[in-house]
């Protein structure tokens, strides 16, 4: 291990042990105050229910969802089948119709002859302002030598292309579009995939970001970055975030215990290198978006990974005036469990409500709708 690394990782400890402490409610000890866990209905909360029941499950695990606005309403993703990396994992979709979601059927899946047949992961829905949906997806046997796929729908998610892989670039081997949370589309139309690699080279493991864009029809793909080298910081898994004066922040999952940070000032070509902030992480993906009225709002787990707990049974909600300074203000899972509530995906609707899913416990999948009016107050 680094000297750097070594160096946040005790920072990452101190840090986890404050956030312990702060699981609960109303304990104001440390630098953050951790909410009580949010009743629906009487705060910001409006909604926290299932996709799915637990005894009406499709799969006996599902994992790493998404979610998107199309013009005939939400839709939702995630990856489900025997266990994480086991060949018969698909990609199922399902549609918010009359406040209730559709049963999840599968649309993809690593399937290519009777003795081939690949897991697929981390899929990913992107509505540009023209043109279909797409749901970008992983497609492999690990995420060291996965490859990405892509599909479109021209009926808001009902029916499906066949998958094709999205390509390769020198830089980075195979493209992956959006490794986990949602694309970005910039104001001249042409779409900033958040991405990023996992590679192993002899004891030391490296996790870089980088970017990967391309024209609003998926076409002339190009890969920025990596951003960093991988060696003070593993960080993986960015959200990309627009600041009210256009500069572009992302927020990274990380393995030194603390959420990392980059900025652009020129539309994601150039980054700044990847530094900590001081809200934690426990080696689990988050998300974020940029609300209609120029604050950011984050979901994440609000604790650092010990020898006793994966730290995933804290979901939490920051919210942040400036990108820097955050406040956690809400709580939205704080029960144990085997294992927690993660990778979360998080949007803002036409209406200006804020919509989140997130992995229950591997066993199915969750959605909550908040009034971002009401957080911070």
């Amino acid at each position: 291990m680094t000297y750097l690394k070594y160096t946040f990782l005790l920072f990452a400890i101190t840090l986890g042990l404050s956030a312990q402490k702060q699981q609960k409610p109303n304990d104001v000890t440390g630098k953050f105050f951790i909410p009580p866990m949010e009743k629906v209905g009487e705060g910001a909360l409006l909604k926290r229910d299932f996709i799915y029941e637990l005894d009406n499950r499709p799969e006996a695990s599902a994992h790493a969802s998404t979610i998107v606005e199309t013009p005939s309403g939400l839709v939702a993703a995630f990856f489900a089948g025997p266990h994480e990396n086991h060949p018969d994992v698909g990609i199922r979709v399902t549609h918010l119709k009359n406040n209730k979601w559709t049963y999840p059927v599968e649309v993809a899946n690593g399937f290519h002859n009777d003795t081939l047949r690949y897991a697929t992961w981390n899929p990913v829905l992107l509505q540009p302002k023209n043109g279909p949906l797409y749901l970008f997806y992983k497609e492999g046997p690990n995420p060291r030598d996965w490859w990405g796929m892509m599909k479109t729908s021209t009926d808001d998610g009902h029916t499906w292309t066949s998958g094709e892989k999205i390509g390769e670039n020198e830089k980075v081997g195979h493209l992956l579009g959006p490794v986990k949370n949602k694309s970005f589309q910039l104001a001249d139309g042409s779409i900033l995939h958040p991405s990023s690699s996992e590679r192993i080279e002899g004891d030391e493991t490296f996790w870089k970001i980088h970017f990967e864009k391309s024209n609003a029809d998926m076409k002339n793909w190009e890969v920025i970055g990596p951003i960093h080298d991988g060696i003070a910081f593993d960080a993986i898994q960015p959200s990309i975030m627009q600041m009210k004066d256009g500069r572009l922040m992302i927020l990274a999952r990380t393995r030194q215990g603390v959420l990392g940070q980059s900025w652009s000032d020129d539309n994601g070509q150039t980054w700044s290198d990847v530094k900590g902030i001081d809200l934690p992480n426990p080696n689990s993906g988050t998300d974020a978006v940029s609300l209609k009225d120029g604050r950011q709002l984050l979901i994440y787990n609000h604790k650092v990974r010990t020898k006793e707990n994966r730290g995933r049974d804290l979901l939490n909600l920051a919210i942040s005036e400036d990108g820097k300074n955050w406040k956690p203000v809400m709580t939205l899972e704080n029960v144990e469990s085997e294992h927690g509530y993660a990778y979360p995906a998080i949007i803002q609707t036409k209406d200006g409500l804020v919509h989140a899913t997130y992995t229950y416990n591997r066993e199915t999948v969750k959605h909550i709708v908040v009034d971002p009016k009401k957080l911070g107050k």
